[in-house]
This record gives C-alpha cells, sequence and structure tokens, in this order.
C-alpha cells in the first residue's frame, strides 16, 4: 500500500505566559491511502492540533509533515490554500453550512472556489447528494432539515471536489447517538466504495472503531496504535 500521509518528529510547542506548552511531543506515523483512521484522545490531548497540522491549518515546530509526497511544513499560505484547494475535504463538527443555502448550493461551494462553471458545480453537487440519500432534500435550506441530514450535506461537501483525503473534525460532536452510528455507517461505505483516505478526530472510543486502525494520542505522544482493519463494522 501507498503512504498517503508521513508524519516525522513532529513537535508542536505553544508559549503560555512564561513557559511552553508540548501540544505534541515527538509524534511519528504513516498512513495509508484509503484507510480510515480515526485519532482518539481527550480534550487538550493533542488530537485537533495534530489534526489542523496534518491538513496544513497550522505549522509545526519542528518535524516533517509529507501529504501525496510532498512536504507541507514549510510551504507558505498562498502554497497551503492551493494545497488544501486541491487535495483535502473537511468534515466538521457543526456542519458550517451557509445558512441563505440550499443542500445543493452548500455542497456546491467548494467548486465554485475553484473556478468551475455554474452547470458543472450543480451537476457534480447533485450526484454527491444523491450518494448520501437526500435526493428529496436538495432545495431544503439548513433550518428545515435535520443534524443527521445537515452532516450529510456537509459529508457531500467535503467529497464533491475528489480529494484525496478527507479530514473529519468530531464529526457526530453535535448528533444524537443513533445518529452519529448513521454518521459513522456512511463515512464507513464511503472509504470501502470509493477507496477514500479518511482521518477523524475523536474523544469516543466506540465511534472509533468503525475505523481501520486507532491511535490513541495522550499528552501530545501516539501511545498506541489498535490495527482493527473496519472489521468491527463489516455489515454496514
Amino acid at each position: 500500500m501507498r503512504k498517503i500521509i508521513e508524519v516525522k518528529n513532529l513537535y508542536k510547542l505553544y508559549r503560555v505566559g512564561d513557559s511552553a506548552v508540548r501540544a505534541l511531543d515527538g509524534v511519528d506515523f504513516a498512513i495509508y491511502e484509503g484507510e480510515f483512521c480515526a485519532i482518539v484522545g481527550t480534550s487538550g490531548s493533542g488530537k485537533s492540533t495534530l489534526l489542523n497540522m496534518l491538513a496544513g491549518l497550522e505549522k509545526p515546530t519542528k518535524g516533517e509533515i509529507i501529504i501525496d509526497g510532498q512536504h507541507i511544513e514549510g510551504l507558505k499560505e498562498d502554497a497551503l490554500v492551493k494545497f488544501r484547494r486541491e487535495n483535502v475535504g473537511f468534515i466538521f463538527q457543526s456542519f458550517h453550512l451557509i445558512g441563505t443555502m440550499n443542500a445543493l448550493e452548500n455542497v456546491a461551494l467548494p467548486l465554485n472556489f475553484r473556478g468551475e462553471a455554474r452547470d458543472s458545480r450543480l451537476k457534480k453537487a447533485d450526484k454527491m447528494l444523491d450518494l448520501m440519500k437526500l435526493t428529496k432534500h436538495k432545495k431544503h435550506m439548513p433550518n428545515q432539515m435535520s443534524g443527521g441530514q445537515q452532516q450529510r450535506v456537509g459529508v457531500a461537501r467535503a467529497l464533491v471536489t475528489d480529494p484525496k483525503i478527507v479530514f473529519a473534525d468530531e464529526p457526530t460532536g453535535n448528533l444524537d447517538s443513533h445518529t452519529s452510528e448513521d454518521v459513522m455507517r456512511l463515512m464507513r461505505k464511503i472509504v470501502e466504495e470509493q477507496k477514500r483516505t479518511l482521518v477523524m478526530v475523536t474523544h469516543d472510543n466506540h465511534l472509533a472503531q468503525y475505523a481501520d486502525r486507532v491511535f490513541h494520542i495522550i499528552d501530545g505522544k501516539i501511545v498506541k496504535i489498535e490495527n482493527l482493519g473496519g472489521k468491527n463494522h463489516e455489515n454496514y
């Protein structure tokens, strides 16, 4: 299998007054193409900082981040914006849908930033919403949809640009347990059927069991990597 993410000796230090806090403390790992990996830890463990580093949203204090063969740790902001636009999809905890746009328009929005023609981007968004089983909700505004439906719109938006990697930050954090399971089964299915690489941050050990591998992070260190192979949810 081909490495699509490689992290080498990664550190992130924050200054708090006169002291330094190590949010990441010498992290090393690789993630392979088509793999679903979950990064699990409590609040303050460093998991969200790590996700931000992988997505090019924050720079490390020290270390290397190699995405699909490209070092991103030293890229300038304009190059990072281009990198994210061309390679990355995001799924957020609080959906981040535009309230004045319907589901179809929200999903098409990332293609607009790429300068794609309106007809083309709406056609791709339409196809993605069908995939999410939201065919009847395409013209609905966010406030006309349930939390689970809004998050499925968020997943469609993350996938519409055909990204190499999808990053999900606590994607079920605002959903009830039943809806959370539905969203996780959907994400597992996408990984399996579309061979996507998905990296998810969560505090929930149970939901992490949908992943192929689980990275446990404590005090900025990866302390254990579980190899599940998606076996716990083969019958999604």
